[in-house]
């Protein structure tokens, strides 16, 4: 009872935190009549979501700045489904590269600080409710651990992997902390660049004509370019340097969708 008392803590914390910081600690005064900002559900809520920061960004950057790292580095922290929609909002509010940049750099210690919780509040709980995943993961890394890294980095680029069960999980595998931070790193700028550039290039269209501009359509083409990468590096790695079972493909024990 003590991890869990210890989690729902911080938890409760880490929320009133975030609410004092969206609802209270607004400068210049109230947000708009009415007015309260809560998490994204879909792409609607998102758009005027965006729409509302990006006025209130005009005389309140860092505010806004400071408001969006505080709720990404919460969404991360605490393995909560939904980080996409803030990849894309961080394009539609920061451009195409600060935002990539931004959530590059947010998902790396949001995962970290996940990482961490999970070392001292959860890996009973972890064990108790994923045993065979943690078991045969657990296989897995002590199979690759003379290229831990590569094989770390092969999971966060493979599309199927549920990036929340390895930031739940990796403590318990005894991961080097380092190694963790940095396959987070590397290994998901793919991801959050198409998501990025996503969110930058609907901030930018105002019309049916926008969409065939050739600004759009090159970025169009970056975008799947670089959605090609992960696929590219996997089939060249992932056979010939780790020893993982092409039956199975060490993802399949995830049986998860991508989610950061």
């Amino acid at each position: 009872m003590r991890p869990l008392c210890g989690f729902l803590a911080l938890l409760g914390a880490a929320s009133c935190g975030l609410y004092l910081l969206s609802a209270r600690l607004r400068p210049g005064g109230p947000l708009g009549a009415g007015r309260s900002l809560k998490f994204p559900s879909d792409l609607e809520e998102l758009r005027e979501l965006a729409e509302f920061l990006q006025y209130y960004k005009q005389e309140h950057q860092s505010y806004v700045l400071l408001l969006f790292c505080a709720a990404y580095l919460y969404k991360q922290s605490f393995a909560i489904p939904g980080s996409s929609f803030l990849n894309i909002l961080a394009g539609a509010l920061f451009g195409p590269w600060m935002g990539l940049l931004l959530c590059s750099a947010l998902t790396s210690v949001g995962a970290t600080c996940c990482y961490l919780l999970s070392g001292a509040f959860g890996k009973q709980f972890v064990v108790y409710w994923f045993p065979d995943k943690v078991a045969m993961l657990q296989r897995k890394v002590e199979e690759n651990r003379s290229c831990l890294f590569f094989f770390l980095l092969f999971l966060r680029l493979f599309p199927m992997t549920p990036n929340w069960f390895l930031n739940l999980a990796s403590p318990i595998l005894n991961i080097p902390v380092s190694q963790f931070f940095f396959s987070v790193l590397i290994g998901l700028i793919p991801y959050n660049f198409i998501c990025v550039q996503t969110g930058a290039i609907l901030s930018q269209i105002t019309s049916l004509d926008a969409i065939f501009s050739w600004g759009t359509l090159f970025k169009l083409l970056a975008i799947a370019m670089v959605a090609l990468i992960p696929g590219t590096l996997i089939k060249k790695f992932s056979w010939t340097h780790l020893k993982l079972d092409e039956k199975d493909q060490s993802v399949r024990l995830l049986n998860g969708r991508k989610s950061s």
